[in-house]
């Protein structure tokens, strides 16, 4: 539980108003009305004997030594739910992002400091150090096994600086670096939707921990450079990777830095959405009617209750029902602008406090355990190394799972080697050249 706050006497600094010119609505601050809603539905409540509220009312003290080098600033994610059921509107987790800047940077979590500046190391903007050359061998090499081994896929493409290309897409370093085999359901997607898509091998890196460590100056030298990249091969729209952070990453960047792009910044699953109604994609849920298999889906905070919204909710459950049939669909509760943070994000899971993300996290795993699904659906990367991580860490017998797997599953195109995530109940379910499966090159 939070403890009292206790006034140790008056404080010369205030760091409330050092800040107060950089926090929308910051003025809103005293007009705080102690009701209690921010902290009664923070899952960070209590930890460190903290909770929004208490944090709130510290920085209106002026209790700056209190706040400073406080460690909750870095088990709060900053998801922005104690400010979506604020009655104020008041920006907690903008104060959260300045107190972490009260941190030295070299005394901040090392995780998201060494993965910030391995990102403003390489060409790639990649968090795992992986240079252009190696993401060029890695895609290339994977395309050409697909090729090879998989019939029907011989004119897949993976295209690389293509120039004039309609999306730029980019990509968390995970699978090129860990599982390659990943990256394949979504080119196969883009493939039968006819998009005209293009990777970068420079700035391509769809991850940005700098934001995460409060680093303004290299939050905007990251963005800028893949933002630039894109616009010099001439796409018109910056294409993010299934990855929360990511959108949110350039989306906020553009906005906060006014880097003044004419591109369109946009979540994958809205395309997702796209293509499905407009009949690009033949999406059936036929391989489920018999197993019946329940899903349900994490809305991630980065894009929905903190940029795109509840419409980006809407069509994220349209793509999921149309894959997996309506009745098999199980919603949380909450859910949608109003659903818990996961504790992915927020740069948590490389703070080093485990114990507390896990804690943290407890609020989500009862959530999913309370919808019964056998499969949580993440479109997300932070979401769904969370949620996996809490599956083993509470014994939860879900599975944790990318949108694109059950998308293309749900095409047919789902090979063996990229169902890393399926349960042995879908390892061989609507396989490519069975029979029963659609054949997706027969329109």
């Amino acid at each position: 539980m939070s403890q009292p706050i206790v006034l140790k006497g008056p404080n010369k600094e205030r760091f409330l108003d050092k800040v107060r010119h950089l926090i929308p609505r910051g003025e809103n601050l005293n007009l705080c009305l102690t009701c209690g809603a921010c902290a009664s539905g923070c899952p960070a409540t209590g930890l460190e004997g903290m909770d929004p509220r208490k944090f709130l009312r510290m920085v209106t003290l002026g209790m700056d030594e209190e706040i400073t080098k406080h460690p909750w600033v870095w088990m709060c994610s900053m998801c922005n739910r104690c400010m979506h059921v604020c009655p104020m509107a008041i920006n907690i987790p903008g104060l959260v992002y300045e107190a972490r800047k009260l941190w030295p940077r070299e005394e901040r979590p090392k995780g998201i400091l060494a993965s910030c500046d391995m990102a403003l190391r390489n060409e790639s903007c990649s968090a795992m150090g992986t240079p252009p050359e190696d993401f060029r061998f890695v895609v290339e090499d994977v395309l050409d096994e697909v090729r090879g081994t998989q019939p029907g896929w011989e004119t897949l493409e993976a295209p690389l600086e293509k120039e004039g290309a309609h999306f730029f897409l980019s990509q968390n370093s995970r699978e090129p670096v860990t599982e390659p085999d990943e990256m394949v359901p979504l080119w196969k997607i883009l493939h039968l939707a006819g998009a005209d898509w293009t990777y970068s091998c420079e700035a391509w890196g769809g991850e940005n921990y700098c934001m995460f460590l409060a680093d303004d100056e290299n939050w905007e030298k990251t963005s800028s450079r893949t933002l630039r990249q894109a616009k010099e091969l001439g796409c018109k729209v910056y294409l993010n990777t299934e990855c929360g952070h990511s959108t949110y990453a350039v989306w906020a960047a553009n906005k906060k830095f006014n880097i003044h792009t004419e591109l369109e910044i946009a979540p994958l699953v809205a395309y997702y959405y796209e293509w499905i109604t407009s009949g690009k994609l033949k999406v059936s849920s036929d391989w489920n009617k018999d197993l019946k298999l329940k899903f349900t889906v994490q809305d991630p905070c980065n894009q929905i209750r903190k940029s795109y919204g509840d419409e980006q909710a809407e069509k994220m459950r349209f793509v999921l029902k149309a894959c997996v049939g309506e009745e098999n669909f199980v919603d949380m509760v909450p859910n949608r602008s109003n659903n818990y943070c996961c504790g992915g994000g927020g740069g948590y899971l490389q703070s080093g406090y485990t114990e507390a993300r896990h804690q943290y996290g407890k609020i989500k795993f009862d959530q999913i355990i309370a919808t019964g699904a056998d499969y949580c659906v993440t479109p997300c990367h932070n979401c769904h190394a969370q949620i996996h991580d809490l599956a083993e860490h509470f014994g939860g017998s879900y599975h944790t799972v990318h949108m694109w797997s059950i998308v293309a599953l749900a095409l047919g195109v789902l090979a063996d080697n990229e169902r890393e995530y399926l349960g042995d109940d879908l390892k061989e379910v609507w396989l490519p050249g069975e029979p029963g499966t659609p054949n997706p090159f027969m329109g």
